[in-house]
């Protein structure tokens, strides 16, 4: 599949067949993880492989209680470690951290995921990305140490669904040239 058809074709999935995930496919997500570019090459993103029903289970209910998203087989945790960025020691952080390098890690992080989400798309695999959680109850359900931040869950599995396109504004909408101009 071109990158293209991947990203066209990409949605937002909440509906899964009981088709457990291959590890070789997993092995493909998480390899196109670790080859997405991160700002000075410092590659914060660490990813929690969960298969776990019970874990599952537990995401799901941390998660606003999102029910549905037990019914994919594999969630990863996207997980932005600033020790990557603040060797030294990194604070406990979490939705109101004004730390700059903390903002960098979630960049770089959301590009990790974004690489899955699409990688996952070519693979014939759907997947939905979730974030509605706190970090103080998504790091105890993970174990997730303080000075690290959750990016995201992507729910992932074999689509039993197939979602049509959402609107989108048009580049008129969005683009600016040279500088902002309104």
């Amino acid at each position: 599949m071109e990158v293209r058809k991947a990203i066209e074709q990409r949605r937002s999935v909440r509906r899964y067949k009981d088709i457990p995930v291959e590890d070789e496919k997993l092995d493909l997500l998480l390899e196109s993880a670790r080859l997405a570019p991160t700002g000075s090459n410092t590659q914060s993103g660490r990813f929690i492989v969960i298969r776990d029903e019970a874990m599952r289970e537990a995401v799901a209910r941390t998660s606003h209680d999102q029910k549905w998203m037990t019914q994919a087989p594999l969630f990863i945790a996207c997980v932005a470690d600033l020790l990557a960025r603040i060797p030294d020691g990194a604070p406990a952080v979490d939705e109101q951290s004004p730390l700059f390098e903390l903002k960098q890690c979630i960049r770089d992080v959301s590009i990790q995921a974004e690489h899955i989400v699409l990688q996952a798309e070519e693979l014939g695999l759907s997947s939905c990305w979730i974030a509605w959680y706190t970090q103080e109850e998504i790091r105890r359900v993970l174990a997730v140490p303080q000075d690290k931040y959750v990016v995201g869950i992507l729910v992932i599995g074999y689509g039993n669904e197939t979602p049509g396109p959402r609107p989108r504004k048009s580049l008129d909408e969005i683009v600016h040239h040279e500088k902002w101009q309104d």
